[in-house]
């Protein structure tokens, strides 16, 4: 660097000075002509002798900022030159007209002066650089090593037309993404494993088997802790803790966790089969905010019916398996409990309103109407909560509005959300979705909530309930309801009229006893029977017009097969009760031949309504869940706001090309 010059610049002070001495010496004259004369010619000389020396300094400063400004340019061409980062400049039509060292190195190529940068390197988008006055970022792979492009418009001045051209910075990130790849993989899991009917399985197999199948379990679940590199620890007889890395569970997702089938096979004599639950906690900043999140997947996965893992973050859930229909268990001891502590929230209730779901079909309405008849036996006044009747449930609401017992059931939304308070019961049957409900304020009005389902659980969930009877092995929500009548410990009697609903919703969800029957399903059914329940009156609920069913008969007539067993179709006729139609002829495809699962498709004002149904090796509710539905592994059904037959079965045909890409 050069050194700083010696001099200073004149300051504005001296001139005055030099006025002031020529008036001095011109007033000098006036008195005596010698000594004004000498301090004239003083004068003089002091006026020569400054400009000479502005004149110099002048000069030199000059020079010091000419060679100032060739040091600058010397020194930002250097630093250009050896920045640490590769830089190229381009001309508009993408020709390399300059670059630094580091962009020579970076690219290992000789003459790249007049190349196009898009036959060096893909993907760079110059044409959106124009259009966008401000810098631009690119990601970019080049040479296995990854790069973040800066682009920066620069306006040559020298030229005599301004010329604009294009620096491009090249920000090389490899390392720090291979650092946060690994920091990331590093991450623990917490990993909750739970076989499902522990009890059940081990006594479904001979005394001498149970052993076998115990250490059969403990040894694949070892054989995962040991793939994985993690650590295991059994808590309980049935209940496994696995701590890993997420690198390990990321391998495991790709397999789309295998192990679960391979419990599957685990076979020494037992009729129910082996399967197991896992929850798994990701992404928490803590590690028991990992085993929070771990345990409420696992309660998901046991709420969907079990045999699959749930792997949960702070924001977002990921499914895997759910091939398994859940076990009907035996034991009536959870009915009777939960019937009593439901008598013991009435009572201590102001009053009680009950709803199912949004367009209620004879399961929500019969559910609903048999908790009504709970509360009358509990000296308690209820109301069912229905702002309108569809097709499904008219017949019986008709009946129900017949008779006085039933005087002043039903009230609307908008009287319920005024009377509501916060010792009002709201009692919730058929769903445990808080948007499906039939009035969703309620939720937010009350403390005690009470759900009743046998739905398999989805995300969304009304979580602050005061009681849950959430059971998805039952066929149907009435079966529950029935249980609870027959095992509260006050002796509940139920009117004939709602027997035959609670029958109606069994025989409705069973189809008619085909599907999910267990023995606690007959024996519900036995008891309604017993209740005065008449068997041809409930089959006069479900009784269609003419309309109807030429409607159906068009469903099937427009079915399409996929993979020569999935029996796929939509209605044309936008009638009133469609959502019915649609379910009845989705039933009634599963009748052709070598047809596994069926989807049909209706459209009512601007809702597509979606019916699935399976035998149960095609999980349809997984398949609804994508559309924002759910339900049962062989039962299953999905609303699409505001979109078209045409867009609904697109959609839905996507879907079952990506189910069977999946499955292949």
């Amino acid at each position: 660097m050069r050194s700083k010059p010696s001099f200073k610049i004149n300051m504005p002070e001296i001139n005055i000075y030099i006025i002031i001495i020529g008036i001095t010496s011109t007033l000098l004259l006036f008195y005596n002509l010698y000594i004004g004369f000498l301090f004239f010619f003083g004068f003089i000389y002091i006026v020569f002798h400054n400009w000479r020396i502005a004149n110099i300094r002048k000069k030199e400063w000059t020079k010091y900022i000419q060679n100032l400004s060739l040091d600058i340019d010397e020194t930002t061409k250097k630093a250009i030159m050896n920045l640490p980062i590769p830089l190229c400049i381009l001309e508009f039509d993408g020709r390399i007209s300059w670059y630094n060292n580091k962009f020579y190195k970076m690219t290992d190529s000789s003459d790249l002066l007049g190349v196009n940068i898009d036959s060096i390197i893909k993907n760079l988008n110059l044409r959106k650089v124009l259009n966008e006055n401000k810098e631009l970022y690119t990601e970019v792979t080049y040479k296995g090593r990854q790069y973040t492009v800066v682009y920066n418009v620069i306006k040559n001045e020298q030229e005599k037309n301004a010329k604009y051209l294009m620096m491009l910075y090249w920000l090389d990130k490899t390392d720090y993404l291979k650092l946060e790849k690994e920091y990331n993989e590093e991450k623990n899991v917490i990993m909750l494993i739970q076989v499902d009917g522990y009890d059940e399985v081990l006594k479904s197999a001979s005394e001498e088997n149970r052993p076998l199948i115990n250490l059969e379990i403990e040894k694949m679940l070892t054989s995962l802790e040991t793939n994985t590199k993690g650590a295991l620890k059994r808590t309980s007889k049935d209940k496994f803790i696995l701590i890993m890395n997420k690198k390990e569970l990321n391998e495991i997702e790709e397999s789309k966790f295998a192990i679960l089938d391979k419990i599957r096979d685990i076979n020494h004599g037992n009729g129910l089969p082996v399967t197991i639950s896992m929850g798994i906690g990701i992404d928490g900043d803590t590690v028991n905010e990992n085993f929070k999140l771990a345990n409420s997947a696992l309660d998901l996965a046991l709420g969907r019916g079990g045999d699959q893992a749930v792997i949960k973050t702070k924001d977002k859930f990921a499914f895997y398996g759910g091939k398994s229909k859940a076990v009907e268990k035996t034991t009536k001891v959870k009915s009777r409990l939960i019937g009593h502590a439901l008598r013991e929230v009435i009572l201590g209730s102001d009053q009680v309103y009950i709803m199912g779901h949004k367009y209620p079909d004879m399961d929500a309405m019969g559910a609903a109407v048999g908790i009504y008849d709970i509360c009358k036996s509990c000296n308690k006044s209820a109301n069912v909560v229905l702002d309108s009747s569809n097709e499904s449930i008219d017949e019986f609401v008709k009946r129900l509005e017949s008779q006085e017992y039933y005087k002043n059931i039903f009230i609307n939304k908008d009287e319920a959300i005024r009377n509501c308070n916060r010792n009002t019961l709201v009692v919730v049957v058929d769903t445990h979705r808080p948007s499906y409900t039939e009035c969703q304020d309620l939720l937010s009005l009350t403390k005690k909530i009470v759900v009743i389902d046998h739905h398999r659980r989805g995300v969304e969930f009304i979580n602050d309930s005061v009681l849950l009877f959430h059971e998805i092995y039952v066929s149907s929500t009435c079966e529950m309801v029935t249980e609870l009548v027959q095992y509260m410990e006050e002796n509940v009697k139920i009117n004939k009229i709602t027997a035959e609903g609670l029958l109606a919703g069994i025989s409705l969800d069973t189809k008619h006893f085909a599907f999910k029957t267990g023995v606690r399903t007959f024996e519900a059914a036995s008891y309604l029977r017993k209740m005065g329940a008449d068997t041809v009156e409930v089959k006069k609920m479900f009784n269609s017009d003419v309309q109807d069913f030429i409607t159906k008969a068009d469903i099937i007539k427009n079915s399409k097969v996929i993979d020569n067993r999935i029996a796929l179709a939509y209605s044309e006729r936008e009638i009133e009760n469609i959502n019915v139609v649609i379910a009845q002829a989705a039933d009634e495809l599963l009748s052709v031949k070598g047809i596994e699962a069926s989807f049909v498709i209706g459209r009512k004002d601007d809702t597509a309504f979606i019916s699935a149904r399976s035998f149960g090796h095609i999980n349809v509710q997984v398949l609804m869940e994508k559309l924002g539905g759910g339900g049962h592994i062989d039962i299953a059904g999905a609303q699409l706001k505001d979109v078209s037959l045409n867009e609904a079965y697109k959609t839905v045909y996507e879907i079952i090309e990506e189910y069977l890409q999946e499955e292949d």
